[in-house]
């Protein structure tokens, strides 16, 4: 994952490089230890929560009572805990019945029956085990080393709003499926990486190489979204989401910052923060509570985003040759 170059000193700890005189390299070396590492523990309680809804959700969804017996289901030794027909769920996982009792994004849930609590709910629900395995291992992959950089706080505040995020822009697009998952809430971290790397460039080594390595791992996952079954909407809406955020949570001193009063009077930095951050902090916020403010006014006024902008079916399925984009 592309982030900080890193390096253990003495201690232990990481310190960041960055290109500086090299007569005062050896001060710099030390003092960037003395940034705060956190201790991860929020992104674990998520894996776990997100997991033992699953459970509950199999547990609830009991294949051989509730649908179509117990000879159809998948992996009949687990009992109730077994799995829908693969003709019906091939992920390995509830019916979709299930999923819609128990909180999974309709648009005609939010709308007509006002149930705004879906846009949250959806994100704590999972399709089948692939699905869940797939996010949970790419929420540890990216989100403990987040928050052992920021901490807890914000990297919470960022997994949520994203996931709401996703769950808006999901709802005005896509109004005859239904939508569960966490996808939203981890293309926000990835954007807000993106944007970390961004508003805190001076402070990064081999900007160029991690950009690019970046760049190229959000650009394939986005491309995944186009295949049928896949919400992209949700995983577009989070990454925007997650992407403006990091500009207003993920901000930090400009190099130099926390060493100034250790170094010599001509090398000190004069200012916290760089115009360019502060104009990425305003302008971010601006447009994210924009953005938030109209998709919620359009989806529950009932717009349907398909009717405003007649290409954007695309950006969640491609029709091909080999399947068809139905709901």
């Amino acid at each position: 994952m592309a982030s900080r170059d890193l390096e253990k000193n003495r201690d232990g700890n990481y310190n960041n490089y960055s290109n500086y005189p090299p007569q005062s390299s050896s001060s710099i070396y030390h003092l960037h230890s003395s940034e705060r590492q956190w201790t991860s523990w929020l992104v674990p309680v998520i894996v776990v929560a997100n997991i033992a809804m699953f459970v509950i959700v199999m547990f609830i969804n009991n294949c051989p009572k509730n649908h179509f017996g117990f000879d159809t289901c998948v992996a009949r030794f687990l009992g109730r805990f077994s799995f829908q027909p693969l003709r019906e769920n091939p992920l390995l996982g509830p019916s979709s019945n299930t999923l819609m009792n128990l909180g999974a994004l309709k648009w005609e849930k939010l709308v007509q029956h006002h149930q705004g609590w879906r846009l949250i709910t959806c994100i704590w629900l999972h399709a089948g085990v692939i699905h869940l395995l797939v996010n949970m291992l790419s929420l540890v992959f990216i989100g403990i080393r987040l928050e052992q950089q920021f901490g807890f706080v914000r990297i919470g505040i960022l997994y949520l709003i994203s996931g709401v995020g996703g769950s808006v822009l999901s709802a005005l697009f896509l109004q005859k499926s239904i939508s569960v998952g966490a996808s939203g809430a981890l293309f926000g971290l990835l954007g807000a990486m993106l944007s970390e790397l961004l508003t805190n460039w001076t402070i990064y080594a081999n900007k160029a190489a991690a950009l690019f390595t970046l760049l190229v791992m959000i650009a394939i996952n986005l491309a995944v979204g186009i295949l049928p079954h896949v919400d992209n909407f949700a995983h577009i809406g989070g990454f925007i989401s997650g992407f403006l955020l990091g500009f207003v949570l993920l901000i930090r001193p400009r190099f130099g910052w926390l060493e100034r009063h250790q170094l010599p009077e001509h090398a000190r930095v004069k200012s916290k923060y760089t115009p360019f951050q502060i104009i990425f902090f305003f302008v971010a916020a601006v447009a994210l509570i924009a953005g938030f403010t109209i998709g919620l006014v359009m989806l529950f006024q009932g717009k349907n985003g398909n009717d405003h902008c007649k290409w954007c079916h695309y950006l969640s399925c491609v029709p091909t040759s080999k399947w068809e984009c139905g709901n």
